[in-house]
């Protein structure tokens, strides 16, 4: 689904279970900026859930992110009731007993590319809708 995710070399991902934190497994860099991609493992099946991006492009070309970039998005930015995802994520797991998440990363604004975030996150949402007719369940608006 995501084509262009050749394109950007600094990227990785991670898995989450509900036995480990979220901040210790986390290994997007704290200075990058970019997408991030999250799929659930559960019962051997695999489902995007959640598509989100950091940061926000200003006028002047400047980001506008934490200090820890894409990291800090990924374990500290609020979802599910504004609670941090190093606790709302680990609930999701256990609640909807989802034998792990695997979270993909892409560093899409560096030297070697100038994608902005919120783009290439569109992009993304727009090719899962369109072969979904829906966002990706933990997504509650785009």
């Amino acid at each position: 689904m995501f084509d262009e995710s050749g394109k950007y070399k600094n990227n990785d991902h991670f898995f989450l279970t509900a036995k480990v934190k979220l901040e210790d497994v986390c290994n997007a860099p704290k200075g990058a900026s970019g997408v991030y991609i999250v799929h659930e493992l559960k019962n051997g099946r695999i489902e995007l859930v959640y598509i989100d991006y950091s940061p926000i492009v200003q006028a002047s070309g400047k980001i506008m992110h934490s200090n820890g970039g894409l990291y800090d998005r990924i374990v500290n930015g609020h979802q599910f009731g504004n609670i941090p995802r190093k606790k709302s994520w680990k609930q999701k797991l256990i609640d909807e007993e989802i034998d792990a998440l695997d979270i993909y990363w892409y560093d899409t604004m560096n030297e070697n590319t100038q994608d902005i975030p919120a783009f290439v996150g569109a992009k993304i949402m727009q090719k899962f809708f369109e072969f979904n007719g829906r966002l990706p369940r933990w997504n509650s608006e785009f």
